[in-house]
C-alpha cells in the first residue's frame, strides 16, 4: 500500500498545476527514512489514557484554520470558501491530508484510491404553482435543468399511486409539470418514469414534512428531469384543487449541472500490527459547494489527523487504518466505492469500521448510533457500548441517533463488517430535554451552519470537539492494543430490516 513516487508525483503534479501549497507545518517536514527498530522497538504499547492526553484543543483550532484557509482556493470557481468534491478547495484538502500522513516516515502506508464521482450543482431556481411560490421548493440533488435552461410552463397534473410505475403517470403529463407523492420507491424512479412520459418537470410532495424534502435523485439517469420537492403545507391546498377538478398551472425554472469527475479517497495503515485484525475509522473530506465545511467534516477529518499523528508515539497490537473518504456529500460515493471493490479475504480483515462525522456542532449533544447485533453485523453493539462506558465515566450524558444511512458507515455496515461512530448533530432540533442535559439553545439546530457558508471557523464547539476527538483516541487505542471480547468477523451482512429501513444515502433522503 505504500504510495510510489509516480503516485506522489502525480498527486503533487495537481496540486502545482492549481497552485495549492502542500500546506506542510515546520513541525511536518518531510522525514529521513527510518529503521523498523524506529517503529517497532522502543515504543510504548498504546494506551487509551496516553493517547487521549496528548489531544488539545489548540492543535485541534490550529488545524481549522489552515483547513480554512484551503476552503479558500475554492473562491475563484464558486465565489466563496468550499471544499466540496471536483474544486480546488478539495484538491488542496487532499494534499493536506497526504502531505501530513506522508510527513510522519514509515509508520504509515498511504494509499490514493481515485475513483469516478458524480458531481451536481444548481445555480438558480423558481417554482410557481398557481399564483403561490412555494417556500419550501428546493429542488433535488443531482437533478437536471429544465429544458435549455429556460422556464418550463404547463399544467399540474395529479400522480396516482406515488409513480413508482410508469402506468401511474397518466398520457396527460406529457409537457406539463407531474405532482406525485413521496412514497415506497426512490425519488430517482419517479423522476425517470415523468421523463419517460414527457413531462416537463416533476414536483414531489411529502404531506409529512413541513419544510421540504432535502432529496436527491441518485444516480443520474438520461430519463430523469428537472425534479422539485415541496412540503406538506404547500402541497395540501393544491392537491384540494386538483381533487375538485380545479385548473392550476405551473411555472418550473432550474439552471444546473450534473457532470462527472474523478476524485480520490486516501487510506492510510499502520505498517505493523496485525495486518489481518484491522481496527478502521474513517471522516469524509469534502464540504457542500455551499460552504467550507470547517464543522462538517472538518472536524471529523482533522479529528482523524491529530490521532493518527500522535499514535506515532506508540506501538499497535492491531493495525490502524485511517480513510478519508470523498463525495460523501454527493450520496456517500468515496465510502461506498472502497467497500464495494475490496475483495471477499479483505473485507474479512477489517474487524470494525468507526464514523466520524461532525465532531464540533455549536449546539451539540453527545450522540451515539444505535447499533444493535440484532439489525447489524455482529459487533456493532459492542462498539456502541465501548461509546457509552467512555461518556459514562467521563461523567458526561449521551444520547441515541438511528443507524438511517445518512454517513459513511452505510457501505460497511452492508458488507456485514460491524459498524458505529459518534456525532454531535447536523440540522436536527435540539429537545428542551436536551437543552438541559447538553446545555445550549432548546429549539435551534445541534448545528445552525449546517451546508451552509457559515460553517467556518467560528461554527465550532472546542469543548465538544476535543471531548469526541479524545473518545476518538480512546476508541483506536482500545482496539490497537486488543480485540479481547469483540466478536470475530463472520460473512453475515446487515438484517433486512436495516436495508428496508434506511431512507437516506448520506444527508439527503432517496425515498
Amino acid at each position: 500500500m505504500r504510495a510510489s513516487i509516480s503516485t506522489l508525483s502525480v498527486l503533487a503534479a495537481g496540486a502545482s498545476a492549481l497552485q495549492i501549497p502542500l500546506f506542510l507545518s515546520e513541525k511536518q517536514a518531510p522525514v529521513e527514512p527510518a529503521s523498523d527498530d524506529d517503529y517497532h522497538g522502543e515504543k510504548p504499547q498504546v494506551s487509551s489514557s496516553a493517547l487521549q492526553d496528548l489531544i488539545s484543543g489548540n492543535k485541534l483550532y490550529a488545524r481549522a484554520r489552515k483547513l480554512y484557509e484551503i476552503a479558500k482556493l475554492g473562491e475563484d470557481e464558486y465565489n466563496h470558501p468550499t471544499r466540496v468534491i471536483g474544486s480546488a478547495g478539495h484538491d488542496g484538502t487532499l494534499s493536506y491530508i497526504y502531505e501530513t500522513i506522508l510527513a510522519l516516515g514509515h509508520y504509515y502506508d498511504i494509499s490514493n484510491q481515485s475513483f469516478p464521482a458524480v458531481s451536481g450543482n444548481v445555480f438558480e431556481s423558481r417554482l410557481v404553482l398557481g399564483d403561490e411560490v412555494p417556500k419550501s421548493a428546493s429542488p433535488f440533488g443531482l437533478t437536471p435543468p429544465t429544458k435549455n435552461r429556460q422556464p418550463v410552463h404547463g399544467t399540474v397534473i395529479y400522480v396516482e399511486n406515488e409513480g413508482c410505475e410508469l402506468g401511474d403517470f397518466p398520457a396527460s403529463v406529457k409537457n406539463n409539470i407531474a405532482f406525485v407523492k413521496r412514497g415506497k420507491c426512490p425519488f430517482g424512479t419517479k423522476s425517470e418514469h415523468a421523463g419517460i412520459k414527457g413531462a416537463a418537470a416533476v414536483v414531489v410532495y411529502d404531506l409529512g414534512s413541513k419544510d421540504g424534502i432535502g432529496g436527491t435523485l441518485g444516480t443520474p439517469s438520461p430519463k430523469h428531469i428537472a425534479t422539485f420537492g415541496i412540503g406538506g403545507e404547500d402541497a395540501k391546498p393544491i392537491l384540494k384543487k386538483l381533487k375538485n377538478k380545479e385548473y392550476v398551472d405551473a411555472i418550473a425554472y432550474i439552471d444546473a449541472e450534473v457532470k462527472q469527475i474523478a476524485t480520490t479517497n486516501i487510506i492510510a495503515q499502520t505498517t505493523f500490527g496485525d495486518q489481518d485484525n484491522c481496527v478502521m475509522l474513517g471522516a469524509h473530506s469534502d464540504s457542500v459547494a455551499e460552504g467550507p465545511g470547517i464543522n462538517d467534516d472538518g472536524s471529523g477529518t482533522l479529528s482523524l489527523l491529530e490521532v493518527a499523528s500522535q499514535l506515532t508515539k506508540f506501538n499497535v497490537s492491531n493495525c490502524v487504518r485511517f480513510g478519508w473518504w470523498a463525495g460523501e456529500e454527493e450520496g456517500l460515493l468515496g465510502s461506498d466505492y472502497y467497500v464495494a471493490t475490496l475483495p471477499k479475504e479483505e473485507n474479512q480483515k477489517i474487524r470494525l469500521f468507526m464514523d466520524y462525522d461532525m465532531m464540533a456542532s455549536p449546539n451539540f449533544a453527545y450522540q451515539i448510533y444505535n447499533a444493535t447485533n440484532a439489525a447489524n453485523p455482529n459487533g456493532s453493539e459492542e462498539l456502541r457500548d465501548l461509546y457509552i462506558d467512555w461518556y459514562k465515566e467521563q461523567g458526561l450524558n449521551y444520547t441515541f441517533i438511528p443507524f438511517d444511512g445518512r454517513s459513511d458507515y452505510d457501505g460497511f455496515i452492508r458488507h456485514g463488517i460491524p459498524g458505529g461512530g459518534i456525532a454531535t448533530g447536523a440540522e436536527g432540533v435540539k429537545t428542551k430535554e436536551e437543552a438541559e442535559r447538553f446545555g445550549g439553545k432548546a429549539g435551534g439546530w445541534y448545528d445552525p451552519c449546517y451546508h451552509q457558508l457559515c460553517d467556518d471557523l467560528s461554527n465550532v464547539n472546542i469543548t465538544a470537539w476535543v471531548v469526541n476527538t479524545k473518545l476518538i483516541a480512546h476508541s483506536v487505542a482500545t482496539y490497537a492494543r486488543s480485540f479481547k471480547g469483540f466478536p470475530k468477523r463472520t460473512e453475515s451482512v446487515a438484517a433486512k430490516d436495516y436495508a428496508e429501513g434506511v431512507k437516506y444515502h448520506g444527508s439527503k433522503l432517496f425515498i
